[in-house]
């Protein structure tokens, strides 16, 4: 009678490991190079996300088609909205990483706004109609927080070269350009700070839908103050 045999336990993990090494250096590649996943911390953007969402952000979008008014962009903050040296020490650092690693935290130093000014474009609130404008043209907004103004904050900006000017959606809620005016780079985004485009919702599942880019920045010609 012939007796099969057991292999080792131990043969197994043989596979295993080198199995989920390759896996991790795979999802750290697509992760660096087209696709992340980013956890939103706040209600800055309602209503198109809310405080709690996982976002797939692409990392090429932008590279076929540059970034143009109206975008909602995911970035790196530091040196605009926070400090260049803003770790809070290696341990934390590295809680925080694998935090956004899984899609369970944000990044510390990353946020997500919408464009409103492209370099070059004088953006201004509020005109005598109580609305935002760019380049002396009212801009239309129908992605704002239901019952919020465009700014209840007055400015008159030119974008400098190179920079962006960027609001989030729920304006009464949001720290953004208009709250930097003072700080070095006046709340101005570098070009080469953008990380990528949302592209999709994936968490909650109720909540899994495709997030469309704008076409063009929707602009109506200001006319008597109106």
């Amino acid at each position: 009678m012939e007796h099969t045999k057991r292999q080792p336990r131990k043969l197994g993990w043989r596979f295993v490991l080198p199995a989920v090494v390759l896996a991790v250096i795979i999802s750290g590649l697509v992760r660096s190079l087209w696709l992340d996943v980013y956890y939103i911390p706040s209600a800055s953007m309602e209503p198109i996300f809310r405080e709690g969402d996982r976002i797939l952000v692409s990392r090429t979008d932008f590279q076929a088609e540059p970034v143009g008014r109206g975008d909602i962009v995911v970035f790196d903050g530091r040196g605009s909205f926070a400090p260049l040296n803003s770790g809070q020490g290696p341990v934390l650092d590295f809680l925080g990483g694998v935090g956004h690693w899984v899609g369970l935290s944000g990044g510390e130093n990353t946020y997500i706004k919408r464009v409103i000014g492209l370099p070059g474009d004088h953006v201004a609130c509020c005109d005598a109609g109580g609305k935002l404008t760019v380049n002396g043209q009212q801009v239309a907004e129908p992605y704002l927080y239901a019952g919020d103004a465009p700014s209840e904050q007055k400015f008159s900006v030119t974008v400098a070269p190179g920079r962006l000017w960027l609001m989030g959606d729920h304006r009464s809620m949001s720290a953004d350009s208009r709250s930097l005016l003072g700080a070095p780079g006046g709340g101005m985004v570098p070009l080469e700070r953008v990380i990528g485009r949302p592209i999709q919702i994936i968490w909650p599942l109720d909540r899994f839908t495709a997030v469309a880019r704008p076409a063009v920045a929707t602009t109506t010609t200001a006319k008597n103050g109106q």
